[in-house]
């Protein structure tokens, strides 16, 4: 099974990103509207947007595929996609929108968080990470499919930075890289069943604590990072200012309202480019006892 998604990743490489990120589309905007997930994206658009026609929440959801089918077509090409220079006269493929803030957590001398969203092609700021000799650590969360995880985590590991995969135990090898001075890097706007609960696109949902956590412990700065995806084949990454973010009577940072005020991030951006965000997703599945308690609040 390996070989079989070598094989289609080097065909993917023979096309070159604009045509394999064209073909990947096309695909998940033929088979995407087909699985069950579909169901899943529009209910969660008829949720955020009530009132929204509906001709309006089937396009957002094809546009959402295109996104993640281009994404996926784009993955052998990560090393040669982001091609960032400041000092090029010409634009390039990729902008970087803050850099002086990616520069400044490089020279601190602190350690730093940096969360992120699926949205557009959300690999690409563990790469400019790397390229500009920030240490960081990646957490992700590895793909179901042994064989597809293997090729993956090949690629990601020539062009990114330490990579942590999100399983048990992994939480001590993030503190480690926090005591050491370096980075965190993580998405946090998927479902995490024991986490806090937050309110995301108007709707309760449970997010995984542990940047809080981190956070209130190493009273480090905190960064988001997004990706548009831009015509022309093109991207910009926007990394936000330092997060200021609220603290209980003793002073220290509050978990749940970091974790709020994080999500609060990825909401604004979710709304700014609903057709780039990862739809699909089961994200908000708190149990009723939770959810009657967010309504009575």
């Amino acid at each position: 099974m390996v070989g079989v998604v070598r094989g289609v990743f080097a065909l993917s490489r023979a096309l070159g990103p604009e045509r394999s990120g064209a073909v990947g589309a096309a695909l998940a905007r033929t088979i995407g509207p087909l699985l069950s997930a579909h169901k899943t994206a529009l209910r969660n658009i008829r949720a955020a947007y009530p009132g929204k026609p509906e001709a309006d929440v089937r396009a957002m959801a094809r546009a959402a595929w295109d996104n993640l089918g281009r994404t996926g077509g784009e993955y052998p090409h990560l090393g040669a996609l982001f091609d960032y220079d400041p000092d090029r006269t010409e634009p390039g493929r990729v902008e970087v929108d803050g850099i002086e803030h990616f520069l400044s957590l490089r020279d601190d001398g602190k350690p730093g968080i940096i969360f992120s969203a699926h949205l557009a092609n959300w690999e690409l700021p563990a790469i400019c990470a790397a390229r500009f000799g920030l240490d960081a650590t990646a957490v992700f969360r590895p793909p179901n499919d042994p064989a597809v995880a293997r090729v993956l985590h090949e690629i990601r590991s020539e062009t990114m930075g330490t990579l942590e995969a999100a399983r048990q135990g992994a939480a001590f090898a993030m503190q480690g890289a926090l005591e050491k001075g370096g980075h965190l890097g993580m998405l946090i706007d998927q479902h995490f069943t024991r986490g806090v609960l937050v309110d995301f696109m108007g709707r309760p949902a449970l997010v995984n604590p542990i940047l809080g956590k981190f956070a209130r412990r190493f009273d480090c700065p905190v960064h988001g990072v997004r990706v548009i995806r831009l015509p022309n084949y093109r991207f910009r990454l926007q990394l936000t200012p330092a997060l200021d973010l609220p603290r209980d009577a003793e002073g220290q940072i509050d978990v749940q309202g970091a974790m709020q005020a994080m999500t609060s991030v990825v909401e604004g951006w979710v709304r700014e480019y609903p057709e780039q965000w990862l739809w699909m997703h089961r994200r908000w599945r708190t149990p009723a006892t939770v959810q009657g308690k967010v309504s009575s609040s």
